[in-house]
């Protein structure tokens, strides 16, 4: 009984610690606030969407589609959380290189940020979003140009 309670009461003071020290609403991967055409890397496309990372369609959909409003997922945060683990400066850097292909998050929001600009959204209004994890419905295998 002891140690049941004790294990309780560490658990509630670790739960209370590392609640006061996280706040979700801050908690936003790395983006931009303007594009950053000029000074970001370009992003791999044509011939450079081939091989093992380029085996489904829907990668390389998700590749001409982030090409095509790279100035906008310049502005976008990344929620698979590749500014912690490899660096990245925004979701454009996850397309700089094959971690976009890889990776379903960076695919479903590059796919997101492309299917909202063509609706009107602002960058802005996009990653306001894509915050809200309304990029969790796009469904790859269906994306279309």
């Amino acid at each position: 009984m002891k140690r049941t309670l004790g294990s309780l009461a560490l658990g509630l003071a670790t739960l209370a610690a590392s609640a006061q020290w996280s706040d979700p609403a801050n908690d936003i991967p790395a983006y931009n606030r303007a594009p950053l055409l000029k000074t970001a890397p370009p992003l791999l496309m044509g011939d450079q969407l081939t091989g093992p990372y380029f085996s489904h369609t829907y990668q390389t959909t998700a590749y001409v589609m982030a090409a095509k409003v790279a100035g906008v997922i310049s502005q976008q945060p990344c929620y698979c959380r590749c500014d912690r683990a490899l660096g990245h400066k925004s979701l454009h850097s996850c397309f700089e290189g094959t971690h976009g292909a890889a990776c379903s998050t960076c695919m479903k929001e590059a796919v997101f940020a492309y299917q909202q600009t063509r609706a009107g959204k602002t960058p802005a209004q996009i990653r306001t979003a894509i915050e809200h994890g309304e990029w969790e419905s796009v469904d790859l295998l269906n994306a279309s140009l």
